[in-house]
């Protein structure tokens, strides 16, 4: 009677089968890296990493179904069109879906987002689901492609370095792990459906054969690539910069970004590379430049705002020259008030100082070119960059009115500064507080009330203006008064340090052997230089952090957490301060695109830095930003390839342990199945034998034993008769075995294994 033979459906081998798929792991692995990209960079590297495996996970789900699609796709044509059509709609249901509820309550939409560098945005769930969406039906559909259906090595090389393009267009380095994993499996994915795929004229029959020189080669590759030195570059983008074209997205990008202007978080500061030219600056000395300061600090969001002390005009609209301080401060203003009316003289013990005068900073000036228009940007700014201890603004060749800030900002009215902007400014060289003689006269000062002290000397300057005053007179009499009006907001908005009683302790403790408040603010910017501070542009804050753990527990950040620290110091020891931010101008290179200029500003070059009210002087900026623990830290820093050398070393030692023991493991198992044989029963060391020896030999579980026996013995030579005979008895027959049965079963194996290898040593000779 013949016997039908029927095929069930092996659930386990399917699984295995189509979760071992390379292809899939590829695309997890792809999918994985762009992933981490778009984490939520408020929380530490770590926690970025188990967001992207998460988004693994899923791919490993959504990609075993779309590949089962795929696979039905591939044999059935016409429905696979309308089945693909579908996924396609599904998946765009689900991005649009994910769009609209991001965009709830966001500033931004969705291609801006995407566009835009990461570190500047607040992150967005939604949004980054959505662009998995998209970038997992794209991503999943290319590379199965290209590899299963039409096998092109160009195609999956362009398919590569999309992840690398993503990180690249930010300046952001793709960690060394995902480098290294997706140069292997590409490789190793390349090699596999190179030489492994049936085709009409070849049928590759052992596969499983194969892995074995194809994972020596993936060491191999994955060693060589991370280990032999590669030079450094540098990339010079200066070219990319004066190429970009104006459009009406860089209009949009501009306008749209706007809104982060009222909020600072410093993560503008964190891994800043970016070489964009900003400013060409005719100057005769590096300068610290602000463009908007910041006074109400909130210690659960670590995020600074702008208010009415930063934002309200303190002067008239108009054309310039536009009033921003005065020579030498209130301490001119108060000197000229002494010189002029004795009995506010005599008030005051100011009669020596009026006999002596004061060592008088010289009057500088410097001149900005905005390069806005030279790389591509077709809106410039709304704020003028105004150089430190500024006094005046002089000229620009804006058209509209401009007008001051009471955070000594320059603002544009109506409309923004053009995109070739040139402004010029008078200020103060910073050497005021060099002179023993001007300390002398700031503490004889502070010996009185000093709202009464501003009173009198706009009362003095105003009563002695009249219309043959110069103009450095009118200036002075417009500080003081202003000063007079704002010294009250500053002790009622500038003290504020949230009442933190670390923070409190903390500056009682530096100031507590200071006699003045110059003194107090320079013991505060010394603090964060003596005491193990460290500047690292790569570190992350974790969730939650703020000015305090900084202070007292990580002490490491960047500009943004030395400038927010000293700021709550200095108010906490009684100085009205606030925040500021600008640019840090020190690369000394002579113009490229304006004449004349010897200073160049970068995006690079963005930097934040506190302002402290000095009674008897005004606003004078400090530099607590520890800059020598930057280089520091930049010159430990290592380049990807630094890191992929070290990387290599540690793949190379770790892959070949596993290659070794790969290719001893017959060995050793052999030894083992000996040894543990020993403590087994008679009847469960045969069957333990039989199944071994059929392993060993590649004899597939559907044949009898004494077909397996007699398979053995044409490969090799070798007799297991007798170890087939007692395999049936006990398995079938249910007979019990005794110790010199077991014996003989374990000598048949020893000879078997022997004769086996004795057979592979003869079949490699004679293939040479």
């Amino acid at each position: 009677m013949k016997e039908t033979n029927k095929t069930y459906f092996d659930l386990k081998k399917f699984l295995l089968r189509t979760f071992t798929d390379p292809v899939l792991w590829y695309t997890v692995l792809t999918m994985t890296a762009l992933m981490y990209h778009y984490r939520d960079r408020d929380k530490t590297d770590t926690r970025g990493y188990f967001f992207a495996v998460g988004w693994g996970v899923c791919t490993v789900l959504f990609g075993w179904i779309m590949f089962r699609i795929f696979d039905y796709m591939k044999k059935h044509n016409f429905i696979g069109f309308f089945m693909y059509t579908a996924l396609v709609v599904v998946f765009g249901a689900g991005v649009r879906l994910a769009l609209n509820i991001g965009r709830e309550d966001y500033p931004i939409l969705w291609g801006l987002w995407f566009l835009t560098p990461q570190d500047s945005l607040q992150f967005n769930f939604w949004y980054t689901v959505g662009f998995y969406l998209l970038f997992m039906l794209f991503m999943g559909s290319v590379i199965y492609y290209f590899t299963r259906i039409r096998y092109r090595i160009f195609m999956n090389f362009l398919i590569f370095i999309i992840p690398f393009s993503i990180y690249g267009k930010e300046y952001e380095k793709m960690p060394t792990l995902f480098i290294i994993l997706m140069a292997v499996g590409y490789v190793l994915l390349m090699v596999y459906y190179r030489q492994l795929t049936d085709t009409e004229t070849t049928v590759f029959v052992e596969r499983r054969k194969s892995w074995k020189p194809i994972a020596v080669y993936a060491v191999i590759f994955a060693a060589a690539a991370a280990i032999f030195p590669k030079p450094a570059v540098e990339a010079d983008r200066s070219v990319l910069e004066t190429l970009i074209d104006a459009d009406q997205f860089t209009d949009k990008l501009n306008a749209m970004l706007d809104v982060f202007r009222d909020t600072s978080t410093g993560d503008q500061f964190r891994s800043n590379e970016d070489q964009t030219l900003v400013y060409e600056v005719r100057a005769d000395e590096p300068l610290r430049i602000k463009t908007a300061t910041r006074s109400t600090y909130d210690f659960e969001k670590d995020q600074w705002s702008i208010e009415d002390m930063d934002s309200r005009f303190s002067s008239k609209a108009g054309k310039p020259p536009v009033n921003i301080g005065a020579h030498m401060g209130i301490a001119g203003a108060v000197l000229e008030a002494a010189s002029l009316d004795s009995e506010f003289s005599e008030k005051y013990g100011l009669a020596e100082f009026v006999k002596s005068g004061l060592d008088e900073p010289e009057l500088r000036e410097a001149a900005f070119y905005s390069l806005s228009a030279i790389v591509g940007m077709s809106q410039g700014t709304d704020m003028a960059p105004v150089p430190q201890f500024a006094v005046e603004m002089t000229n620009c060749s804006r058209r509209g009115d401009v007008v001051a800030l009471r955070g000594g900002t320059v603002y544009a009215v109506d409309s923004r500064f053009a995109t070739d902007e040139k402004y010029t400014f008078s200020y103060d060289e910073d050497t005021f507080f060099m002179s023993s003689r001007n300390n002398e006269f700031i503490d004889q000062l502070a010996q009185f009330d000093y709202e009464e002290l501003l009173e009198d000397t706009s009362n003095v300057l105003y009563m002695n203006l009249d219309d043959s005053s110069s103009e450095d007179y009118r200036q002075k009499c417009r500080y003081a008064d202003l000063d007079c009006a704002l010294y009250e907001d500053y002790l009622e908005y500038l003290l504020d340090y949230g009442g933190k009683t670390d923070i409190k302790a903390l500056a009682d403790e530096i100031t507590q052997d200071c006699k003045t408040e110059y003194e107090k603010a320079l013991a505060i910017e010394a603090y964060f230089y003596n005491n193990n501070y460290v500047y690292d542009l790569k570190y992350r804050k974790g969730k939650g952090e703020n000015a305090e753990d900084f202070l007292f527990r990580t002490k490491t950040g960047v500009c943004y957490e030395y400038a927010t620290s000293m700021v709550l110091l200095a108010r906490a020891a009684g100085i009205p301060a606030r925040y500021c931010e600008g640019y840090n101008m020190t690369e000394h290179i002579g113009g490229k695109y304006a004449k004349d200029t010897n200073y160049t500003i970068r995006a690079k070059d963005l930097h934040g830095f506190p302002e402290l009210y000095i009674r008897g002087y005004g606003w004078a900026s400090f530099e607590p930003t520890v800059a020598d623990a930057g280089e520091a830290v930049t010159k430990k820093d290592s380049t990807t390839t630094d890191m992929l050398s070290r990387a290599g070393l540690f793949i190379l030692a770790g892959a070949l342990l596993v290659l070794l023991f790969a290719f001893a493991y017959p060995r050793l198992s052999h030894r083992w199945f000996i040894i543990s044989s020993k403590k087994r029963m008679p009847k469960d060391t045969v069957i333990a034998v039989m199944h071994r020896l059929c392993r060993l030999y590649g004899i597939e579980n559907v044949n009898t034993s004494k077909e397996a026996a007699a398979l053995v013995h044409e490969m090799s030579g070798a007799d297991i008769g007798d170890t087939a005979e007692l395999f049936d008895r006990t398995v079938y027959g249910e007979s019990a075995l005794n110790e010199q049965e077991k014996e003989k079963a374990m000598n048949e194996y020893i000879r078997a294994y022997d004769m086996f290898r004795e057979s592979k040593k003869r079949r490699r000779i004679t293939s040479r």
